[in-house]
């Protein structure tokens, strides 16, 4: 009876692999893969500045933590115009 049950999950394990996955989304060029993967590192650097912002109370490393995350924002909006849909005016 075990058995049964086990070939079931592989059958249905298979069926999901062959299916195409449509949450997905659109198929992404290697360059747009290229800068997704660089902002998610941009944004997860900021997450881990901010988290160390809050926890210092130096006021030398609250400075060198509070530029460095400006210098990260202004790396995440150039990001921001180059994903933008180009609208025409």
């Amino acid at each position: 009876m075990a058995r049964g049950w086990e070939s079931k999950s592989i059958e249905q394990q298979q069926a999901e692999k062959a299916e195409p996955s449509n949450s997905a989304g659109p198929r992404l060029s290697p360059a747009q893969q290229k800068l997704n993967r660089q902002r998610e590192g941009l944004l997860l650097a900021r997450k881990r500045l901010a988290d160390q912002l809050q926890a210092t109370s130096h006021a030398q490393h609250r400075q060198m933590l509070t530029r460095a995350l400006a210098e990260i924002d202004k790396q995440l909006s150039s990001f921001e115009r180059l994903t933008e849909p180009h609208t025409q005016k």
